[in-house]
């Protein structure tokens, strides 16, 4: 270990902890502390010496050898108290006590000692303060005024007469001082480069951090110009930071969201509490290597901002300025529309459980209390003095609703397949014309009990179509059932198809009550129904059109509707002529009833053996 390294410990283990923290500060009292230290340690070391060449020393020898001991309890009062500004008043009044002394002894305001008085403010610059400089520079022209009138009012004793030691002595003073102030100027010098070297890390610190920070800071006035933003901006928008200067940020900011984005910036220059705001702001995303091209798209950002902390008094017409802190906030939002969409899926399939509950205590309780209650009078036809008539009508009764609960749990079963991807369909050619004759030859007799016109408008050269007949008699059988029920008394049915290219187009038209424009969004959910449940006087599962929609999106096909209140409804299918089946145990994906379907589920499409 070096002498160097052993006297800076030992300069540091002096130094009072309130100017550990803080590197200008330690290099200050280090800078006050050693000098005094060494040269008091110095002198006294070399005083022996000195008193064997000159002899006894003179009384004011003695008082400059005892002055030495200030040096050292000023380092000490430093050490203590950590009062740099104390320290420096309290070298100046000690070393303005020896000077005097020394003056006054030698020929006051014409002694060599007088001189040091311009070194006592030169010293005092050390301090860094002003009110420690005006006090050494009041204290020096102090002395002066104090030397100029002694020597006015002689009091003073007699100089020295031999012109040659004079010389010498005012020669010894002028040196002295002019290396003393040579000694401060070094010394400042060393503080100053210290200062600086201390700013450049520091300011490379906060350069390293504006750098490599994702988040983007920025510096704003209350308008919302921008006076300075680190390159993480460069980052985030890809854009060079120059150009979002003054306005360019701004530019940048969502038209909708810009309000919100000046709101934000104005309340924070005018309190004192940060505020937050999330806005979207344009981003260049490239697209060629070069950067010659790119997309523009938005992102979510959040922004933080507060008053800027001014040091010193504001101006009475300076601005209030804000620094804010911007983050990229735009996985966040997209987790939070996902919930949202989540939350909106949850809650339509509590209101489709609610629906269905509603509607099967309806369905499912009036067929089983009519089995139940015409089987109890056949049980009791004794006592009810039943005849054959009547018990066959009982019976059919019974028999009615049997089949009806029957097709109200198919078609639960059948929607319940096709939601958990089991539902089995086996493509193969088939007539298309007979199956849509045969269906209507089904429900003719329906239509004639409510009194509806049943038409079939198909082609006799109606081509072939590959597909599974039973599904297609299941599209057809619904779709045709529901305009029946839906059409009043009087009213019209028409069932057309045709072929238009590779593809058959079915035509499901009626003049009946027609759909509202707010349900016609919502048909095909399963167990939707349009109108209010206490309005409706046709009964159903609302499961018809939802098993309709599968069954056609299954074959590839579309479905849509077109209808107006009062006035009717049509349903057109457009389904392929040649459905190609996946190979033999694929899967084919489908949403059924026109929603998403979890990971996972699929429909089995089997080929004909």
């Amino acid at each position: 270990m070096s002498v160097l390294s052993i006297i800076r410990d030992c300069l540091d283990a002096l130094l009072h902890p309130s100017a550990r923290n803080d590197a200008l500060t330690c290099a200050r009292h280090r800078a006050f502390i050693a000098p005094r230290l060494l040269g008091s340690l110095g002198a006294f070391a070399i005083f022996p010496a000195y008193l064997a060449m000159r002899g006894a020393p003179s009384a004011l020898e003695v008082g400059a050898l005892a002055w030495l001991i200030a040096p050292i309890l000023l380092s000490w009062f430093l050490s203590r108290t950590g009062r740099y500004e104390g320290a420096y008043a309290l070298s100046s009044l000690a070393l303005s006590a020896l000077i005097m002394v020394v003056a006054i002894e030698t020929g006051g305001i014409e002694s060599f000692a007088a001189v040091w008085l311009i070194v006592i403010p030169l010293e005092a610059a050390l301090s860094a303060s002003r009110r420690v400089v005006v006090f050494a520079a009041m204290l020096a022209l102090a002395c002066v005024t104090t030397l100029i009138l002694i020597d006015h009012f002689e009091s003073l004793p007699r100089a020295e007469s031999n012109p040659a030691l004079r010389a010498s002595l005012i020669g010894f003073g002028v040196a002295s001082a002019t290396l003393y102030a040579a000694v401060l100027a070094f010394a400042a010098d060393a503080l100053a480069r210290t200062s600086v070297v201390l700013l450049s890390k520091e300011e490379e610190r906060y350069r390293l951090l504006a750098r490599n920070m994702s988040d983007v800071i920025s510096r704003h006035r209350r308008n919302g110009a921008v006076m300075f933003i680190s390159p993480a901006a460069e980052t985030l928008l890809g854009v060079p930071a120059m150009q979002l200067h003054e306005h360019g940020l701004f530019e940048r900011v969502h038209v909708a969201d810009r309000p919100a984005y000046l709101t934000a910036l104005s309340d924070a220059a005018r309190g004192s509490e940060a505020s937050s705001v999330e806005f979207r702001l344009r981003r260049n995303v490239p697209v060629d290597s070069c950067g010659s091209n790119h997309l523009v798209e938005f992102i979510w950002v959040e922004m933080r901002c507060r008053p800027l902390d001014r040091a010193g008094p504001t101006g009475v017409g300076s601005e209030a300025e804000v620094v804010a802190v911007m983050r990229d906030v735009t996985d966040r939002k997209l987790q939070e529309q996902a919930l949202d969409v989540a939350r909106g899926a949850a809650e339509r399939a509590d209101a489709a459980k609610t629906r269905f509950l509603a509607t099967m205590s309806h369905e499912l309780r009036t067929p089983l209390n009519a089995i139940i209650g015409f089987s109890d009078m056949l049980v009791q036809e004794q006592n009810l003095m039943l005849n054959a008539a009547r018990r066959r009508e009982y019976a059919q009764l019974i028999n009615d609703s049997g089949q009806h609960l029957l097709s109200v749990v198919n078609g639960i079963l059948d929607m319940s397949k096709m939601e958990s991807g089991n539902f089995e369909i086996t493509p193969e050619p088939f007539a298309a014309r007979t199956a849509l004759i045969s269906c209507c030859n089904l429900l003719a007799l329906r239509a004639r009990e409510n009194g509806v016109d049943l038409s079939a408008d198909v082609p006799q050269n109606l081509p072939d179509i590959t597909g599974d007949p039973r599904a297609f008699k299941q599209i057809v059988l619904n779709l045709v059932s529901n305009a029946i029920k839906f059409t009043e008394r009087g009213g019209k049915v028409t069932v057309a198809a045709a072929a238009d290219e590779a593809q058959l187009v079915l035509r499901v038209s009626d003049t009946g009550v027609g759909i509202a424009p707010d349900d016609l969004k919502r048909i095909g959910d399963p167990f939707f129904q349009a109108g209010k449940t206490y309005e409706r006087r046709h009964e159903g599962t609302g499961l018809g059109l939802s098993i309709v929609k599968s069954l056609v999106s299954l074959h590839a096909g579309e479905m849509s509707i077109q209808s107006k209140l009062d006035e009717g409804t049509t349903v057109t299918v457009v389904l392929p002529l040649a459905f190609a089946p996946p190979d033999e145990g694929k899967i084919m994906t489908l949403a059924p009833a026109g929603r998403t379907l979890p990971q996972g589920q699929a429909f089995q499409v089997k080929k004909s053996a």
